[in-house]
């Protein structure tokens, strides 16, 4: 296994002057409201049209749309786990909890593994995140589509509900906290099964579950990209990613796109990454390993074709970024 023997976490030392780095680790109040009232905000409006339009046509993009505002509701979790959307703690506190409730994705759990993943990333034994064997290609394609996704996260609450926890990365000393989150969470959703039940009413089904289960795909090429190909180094500025796309898709990713920053400084607010991302491009002096979505996929795919594996390439190097030649060999692992 690569020795790590940098802290991931803190990020790179030296790497931003520690006065600038205080002015953007603000937290905002203001910001926070506007992007959260927003996304909920565009997710309530395509609800109401997929309402309106529903047994028609028109209802299949509003409903790909509604699925996808949903989906990318993750990204509103993620930084309310950093405690970064607003400078008020009791409010990321409480929209954590609510917003992990709609992404069946338990508040307390998802801090613990972001943390692991945050301070052991891309450590296979550590990561939060790695808890997989390496990627075949029918096994990336699985969870590309989001199957896997949903049946981990699904399967996760079931075994907490039972008091079972068997992940490396939590704590005896948190097991009950994750034990007593997956039990809530599992009342709560029977409580809403139940109510549809007695009401014989679909909409949980129509306006929640099913656009979000169905369109998660569209998600997975944010979540798959992030770090997959990169060198299993504890570097952040050669272990993560960063996304080109549009302005659209930055404000649905909360801009998460700027990935390699938020990991080097995860205490910098959503609002502030593109400006943390001009900063550390001036002092290092290059972009970080940056790819559009879909020209990830297609080289990922290349690269897990013919019978290759993610373990067939060194953990030390890189295996998907542009520049690469189509015909990059796969060979053994380094130790």
């Amino acid at each position: 296994m690569v020795q790590r023997t940098v802290d991931d976490f803190v990020g790179r030392r030296g790497l931003i002057d520690p006065q600038r780095l205080k002015v953007l680790s603000a937290k905002s109040d203001a910001k926070g409201w506007l992007q959260m009232l927003s996304h909920l905000g565009a997710i309530c409006a395509t609800g109401a049209l997929l309402w309106q339009t529903w047994g028609s046509y028109w209802a299949v993009p509003v409903f790909i749309l509604h699925g996808v505002l949903l989906n990318f509701l993750y990204a509103a979790q993620h930084e309310l786990s950093h405690n970064t959307v607003f400078q008020t703690k009791w409010l990321n506190e409480w929209f954590g909890r609510l917003v992990g409730f709609i992404e069946l994705y338990p508040r307390d759990f998802d801090q613990i593994q972001h943390f692991a993943h945050h301070r052991h990333t891309q450590d296979w034994e550590k990561d939060g995140e790695l808890a997989r064997d390496p990627f075949t290609l029918g096994s990336y394609l699985l969870w590309l589509s989001g199957i896997v996704y949903w049946q981990t996260r699904i399967a996760r609450i079931l075994r907490f509900t039972r008091g079972i926890v068997v992940e490396p990365y939590i704590r005896e000393k948190e097991h009950a906290t994750v034990i007593f989150e997956g039990r809530v969470h599992f009342l709560l959703y029977l409580g809403i099964a139940v109510v549809s039940l007695v009401l014989e009413s679909w909409a949980a089904v129509i306006f929640w579950l099913a656009p979000m289960m169905l369109t998660k795909c569209v998600h997975q090429l944010q979540n798959s990209s992030e770090h997959l190909g990169l060198s299993h180094n504890p570097n952040t500025l050669e272990n993560t990613r960063t996304l080109r796309t549009n302005a659209f898709m930055r404000w649905m990713a909360w801009n998460m796109q700027y990935h390699t920053a938020h990991h080097t400084f995860p205490s910098v607010p959503f609002h502030l990454l593109p400006e943390l991302h001009r900063d550390i491009v001036e002092k290092w002096g290059r972009e970080p390993y940056s790819m559009t979505y879909f020209g990830f996929q297609a080289q990922a795919i290349r690269r897990l074709m013919n019978g290759r594996t993610e373990a067939d390439y060194p953990m030390d190097q890189v295996w998907i970024a542009d520049g690469l030649p189509d015909d990059l060999p796969a060979t053994a692992k380094t130790a």
